[in-house]
C-alpha cells in the first residue's frame, strides 16, 4: 500500500510524520500491533480518499464524506465501517486533540441480526479427529475452554494451572482477564507437549535467546523475566524472528493463520458443509455448556462476554427451531 506523506507544513514543523504520532499514541494506550496495522490502514485510506488533505484541516464533514462512500459506494459490512470509525476517532482525539462532534449526516451500514455458527458434539470430534499434535492441542483448547484463536495462541506456560484445572485468560477482549476450565482430556498431551517446549527454550537460552515479548512495561520492572520457563508461550513459533517493535530476535508464538488453515482443512475432510472456523469452537462450547443446563451466568463469565445479553444469542439452538414450536408435519 502506498504510504502517505506530508509535505511540512505549519501544522506539523518540528513534530513527528502523523503516522508516527498514531503509532506513538496507539503503543502509549497496550493496543495490539494488529490494531495499530488496522488503524494505520484506515486512516490512509482516509487521508488518500481526499486527495492527501492533514486530517487537522478537515472536520466532520470530511469523515462523514469517507464513511459514506464506504457503506454507499463499496458496500462494506456494518464492522468495517465500524473499523474506519474508530480509528478515524482515535486519530482526532488522541493524536490531533480535536474531539469530533456528532456525525449526524452519517449513513450507518446495519449490522444484519446473523445467529452463529454452531457445530453439533458428533461434529466437534469429527473435526477434532482430523488434527492432529499441536493442532490438535490448540483446537481442543478453542473447545473444551471456549478461548478466542488469539486468546490460546497468546496463553503463557504460567496461566495454564494443572492442579485446579483451570486457565487464566490474560488480557481478553476489552482488556479483561478471566478464569476458563482446563479440559481433563488435554493435561496429560499438554504436559507431555510442553515439556518438548521447554527443552527447546533451554537450547535457545543456550545459545544466547530465549527472550519473549513481555506484556506493558514489565520488561522494564522485571528485565531477566522474559527469559523464565513460566513467561513463555505455550505455543511458540518453529522459528525465531525480530520484534516489529524493537528488532530484538525472539521467539513469537504461533501465527494464527497456521491453525486457521488447518482447521479448514479438517472441516472439509470431515465432510462438513457448515462455514466453520476457529470461532466456531468458541460458539460450539457455550452451546453445549447451555444445552448441559449450566446456569447462563456462568457460561457468561466462562466466555468473558461484558453483558448476559451477548451470551443469550447462543440459545437460539436449544429453540429445536421454530421457538420450540412443533412441525404440523410431525403431528399428523
Amino acid at each position: 500500500m502506498e504510504r502517505a506523506s506530508f509535505s511540512p507544513t505549519p501544522l506539523g514543523n518540528g513534530r513527528p510524520r502523523l503516522l508516527d504520532q498514531v503509532r506513538t499514541a496507539i503503543r502509549a494506550l497496550h493496543y495490539s500491533l494488529r490494531t495499530e496495522q488496522t488503524y494505520v490502514h484506515w486512516i490512509k485510506r482516509f487521508i488518500f480518499f481526499h486527495n492527501k488533505r492533514h486530517p487537522a484541516t478537515m472536520g466532520e464533514a470530511e469523515v462523514t464524506a469517507y464513511l459514506n462512500h464506504l457503506a454507499v459506494d463499496c458496500r462494506v459490512a456494518a464492522s468495517t465501517q465500524n473499523q474506519a470509525l474508530s480509528a478515524i476517532l482515535f486519530l482526532y482525539k488522541r493524536v490531533l486533540g480535536n474531539e469530533l462532534e456528532w456525525l449526524k449526516d452519517l449513513n450507518r451500514v446495519k449490522r444484519p441480526a446473523r445467529l452463529p455458527v454452531v457445530l453439533t458434539r458428533g461434529e466437534v470430534q469429527a473435526v477434532l479427529g482430523q488434527l492432529r499434535g499441536t493442532k490438535w492441542l490448540m483446537a481442543s483448547l478453542l473447545y473444551g475452554s471456549g478461548l478466542r484463536l488469539m486468546e490460546c495462541l497468546r496463553l503463557r506456560v504460567k496461566d495454564v494451572d494443572f492442579e485446579y484445572r483451570q486457565i487464566l485468560v490474560r488480557d481478553g477482549k476489552g482488556a479483561k482477564d478471566r478464569v476458563t476450565m482446563l479440559p481433563d482430556t488435554v493435561v496429560d498431551p499438554l504436559k507431555r507437549y510442553l515439556e518438548r517446549v521447554k527443552g527447546l527454550h533451554e537450547r535457545d537460552l543456550s545459545e544466547g535467546y530465549g527472550e519473549v515479548e513481555m506484556p506493558f512495561a514489565l520488561e522494564r520492572k522485571y528485565p531477566n523475566a522474559g527469559r523464565e520457563w513460566g513467561w513463555q508461550f505455550v505455543f511458540p513459533s518453529g522459528n525465531r524472528s525480530a520484534d516489529p517493535y524493537t528488532g530484538v530476535i525472539r521467539r513469537h508464538h504461533v501465527y494464527p493463520d497456521t491453525l486457521q488453515r488447518a482447521v479448514k482443512e479438517a472441516v472439509r475432510n470431515a465432510g462438513i458443509t457448515k462455514p466453520a472456523s476457529c470461532h466456531t469452537f468458541r460458539h460450539a462450547f457455550a452451546t453445549h455448556l447451555l444445552e448441559s443446563s449450566y446456569d447462563i451466568r456462568t457460561v457468561q463469565e466462562l466466555l468473558g462476554h461484558k453483558d448476559v445479553s451477548t451470551t443469550m444469542i447462543y440459545t437460539h439452538v436449544l429453540n429445536k427451531g421454530g421457538r420450540g414450536v412443533q412441525s404440523p408435519l410431525d403431528r399428523v
